[in-house]
């Protein structure tokens, strides 16, 4: 049975954006073949246009798809969902966000950085789910970059483009914003510290423009709000009453906006 609780956003939907197809040697951007593909009808409580989300906590969410595919992400050894995903991506900035011993039930176990070095690369398929990543950059321990160490990780159903922006340190090259193409909804740190600064960070908001985004990686509410006074400024700001909510392309807003969750 799902965990998603059926709360709807009850928003006027949005036209499609521009996608963008990638070089042969890239990863298709969104949306891509999982992206545009019917799906089949789901027995759990999501139509076949719905996706379910779930703020779990810190950077971890869960992703639900129609046919039952089960997603958490940036998982780590302290904040995971109750549920054993299907697929689980992480990255390595701080032991918040992966896993020294992901449970042996996970299918799919997706680094954002590539332990031989390099970057990362992934492109899988999981039933009605795309999932890939596009590199992105770290500030080492030594107080230099490395480079490669962070992955936004896309994951394309439904017609839905969801994108994780991971431990973001930098804003967005032209070349990243191409990999990532049309993104529909945008999972965000917002503590303006530890990963980009706020004002960078609204920087990278405006380059993506996804109708929807949701704060993540706060510490308390005294760093969701200095991310909320700045996010103001440039867009509508709204909360949540449960930690889970139902998306479809047909609730999207007409324009960008925000919205905070409560955690799992």
């Amino acid at each position: 049975m799902s965990l998603v609780r059926i709360a709807r956003l009850v928003v006027a939907s949005v036209g499609l954006g521009l996608s963008y197809s990638a070089a042969a040697a890239e990863p298709e951007s969104c949306p891509g073949l999982i992206a545009s593909r019917d799906t089949l009808f789901s027995p759990v409580a999501l139509r076949q246009d719905e996706v379910g989300l779930t703020f779990v906590g810190h950077a971890t969410f869960l992703i639900e798809t129609p046919q039952g595919v089960r997603i958490a992400t940036d998982y780590s050894d302290g904040t995971r969902p109750a549920v054993t995903p299907d697929v689980a991506t992480m990255n390595k900035a701080h032991s918040t966000h992966f896993s020294y011993l992901p449970d042996p039930g996970i299918k799919h176990v997706l680094k954002g950085w590539n332990p031989a070095g390099g970057p990362a690369y992934h492109d899988v398929t999981v039933q009605d789910v795309r999932v890939r990543n596009v590199s992105t950059h770290i500030r080492s321990s030594a107080g230099g970059t490395e480079y490669n160490g962070n992955s936004i990780f896309v994951f394309e159903t439904a017609q839905l483009c969801i994108a994780h922006l991971g431990h973001l340190h930098h804003t967005l090259s032209p070349e990243h914003l191409k990999k990532l193409g049309r993104i529909d909804v945008l999972l965000v740190p917002v503590d303006g510290g530890y990963t980009l600064e706020t004002f960078d960070m609204m920087e990278v908001l405006r380059a993506i423009n996804a109708p929807l985004m949701i704060p993540m990686h706060f510490f308390g509410t005294s760093t969701l709000n200095r991310f909320l006074a700045s996010a103001r400024e440039h867009f509508p700001v709204e909360f949540g009453t449960s930690a889970s909510i139902t998306l479809s392309r047909a609730t999207l807003p007409n324009s960008p906006k925000v919205l905070v969750l409560p955690s799992h």
